[in-house]
């Protein structure tokens, strides 16, 4: 035998090496088994609990299925813009939610979320009416604090205010008195008014039409009265001196902003759930008569104001992007999904889904978009509610933000 021979004889066998191939057919499938088991149990501690909330939960709303038109194409005079990035943030964290604006020469007088009545004079921003009380924190607040909506002057100086949950004011902004025109608890043809929205005003101060959006639903539920399609938002007239209320308009699904043409012969209302504006001529050889005057738009308008050019601005408070996906698009003939969604969650959880897209349109007389201004993910103008012209500007409300924007119309 050679010497090396010898050494391999001698060398020491090497230990062997365990591996997971070394495993056993049934070691491998038991591991297995015990993977798909935990597994189950854990898809299933999940699933009862969910199932069992679907169906033991009762869902806040009753949901009917509607029918929209394809949204229209956001191209040529809806072509996504950056025009609203232009705009200037005004008293910032100084005010909440300027829902509504108008304007007594330089002087600008807005609604806030804190149930305040504010003007802006010289750059400060001052109090000048509240219809509620507080504490005015959080949106359970609202009811008690009260939450001014709609604003217009009037012919004498004063100011007409719509507050959700109060009613009908007649404010003067110079002695701060306040006057109660027509409460909410008051009946209108049987029913109380829920959800005080916006107003306009005749020239001479004698007939103010507005809008309550819902009589089921208040202005905190706002989310619920959309994803519902209640059909409960009336347009009525006030008039100031015999103090009578009529009903013009009803069944309609969210009524919202108002504005009376400029002879006075119709009043437009946007019917937000439908992405539509109702036409109600109240003079004139067509009084009493209704038709559309502009359908299947972008988005879900919100307040109507005019424009220097004769038209009319109107804000989406969310819009329908084409292409894209518009959620309640989606939910509108699927009023199962709408059941399930807030039988799980809260309104504040839905809100966080809906997209931040400032949307801002201009309407001809005759209901044609001519131009749209856009901030796509709400970098500057965020949750805008109105457009109100004044002096070259463009003043946005937001029902949210805390702070004004101003956009300089010659920049456009």
């Amino acid at each position: 035998m050679s010497e090396a021979a010898g050494l391999r004889q001698r060398r020491p066998p090497r230990p062997p090496v365990v591996t997971d191939d070394s495993q056993t057919p049934e070691a491998q499938d038991g591991s297995g088994r015990v993977f798909r088991v935990t597994f189950l149990m854990l898809a299933v501690s999940f699933t009862v609990p969910l199932l069992g909330a679907m169906m033991l939960l009762d869902s806040p709303i009753d949901p009917q299925p509607l029918s929209f038109k394809e949204p229209p194409l956001l191209h040529g005079v809806l072509q996504p813009n950056t025009k609203l990035r232009q705009a200037e943030r005004l008293f910032e964290n100084q005010l909440v939610g300027p829902e509504s604006i108008t304007n007594i020469g330089d002087v600008i007088f807005t609604g806030t979320a804190d149930g305040r009545v504010i003007k802006i004079e010289n750059g400060e921003v001052d109090t000048i009416a509240r219809f509620g009380s507080g504490p005015c924190k959080t949106r359970d607040d609202e009811p008690t604090c009260g939450r001014p909506l709609g604003i217009r002057v009037g012919p004498n100086g004063t100011l007409f205010v719509v507050d959700a949950y109060k009613g009908l004011f007649e404010v003067n902004p110079w002695t701060r008195e306040v006057k109660l025109l027509l409460s909410s608890d008051t009946p209108i043809e049987g029913r109380k008014m829920a959800f005080v929205n916006d107003l306009t005003i005749t020239r001479d101060g004698r007939k103010i039409y507005f809008t309550d959006s819902s009589s089921k639903w208040q202005r905190r539920d706002f989310l619920l009265l959309v994803m519902e399609g209640t059909d409960d938002g009336r347009l009525l007239e006030y008039d100031t001196e015999t103090k009578e209320v009529k009903v013009l308009l009803d069944q309609l699904r969210f009524a919202n902003g108002v504005q009376l043409s400029p002879d006075e012969d119709f009043v437009l209302v946007a019917e937000t759930t439908m992405a539509r504006i109702r036409r109600v001529y109240v003079s004139g050889l067509m009084k009493g008569g209704v038709d559309l005057f502009v359908e299947n738009l972008p988005g879900f308008p919100d307040n109507i104001r005019p424009s220097s050019s004769g038209g009319y601005w109107v804000c989406m408070s969310s819009i329908r992007p084409n292409p894209g996906f518009s959620m309640l698009d989606f939910l509108s003939e699927r009023p199962y999904i709408k059941r399930m969604i807030f039988k799980l969650f809260s309104q504040e959880t839905v809100m966080k889904f809906v997209p931040r897209y400032s949307l801002a349109l201009e309407l001809s007389s005759s209901g044609t978009i001519q131009r749209s201004l856009h901030d796509p993910d709400g970098q500057v103008a965020t949750y805008i509610s109105e457009a109100h012209e004044h002096d070259g500007y463009l003043y946005l409300g937001s029902f949210r933000s805390p702070f004004l924007c101003r956009l300089s119309l010659q920049s456009l």
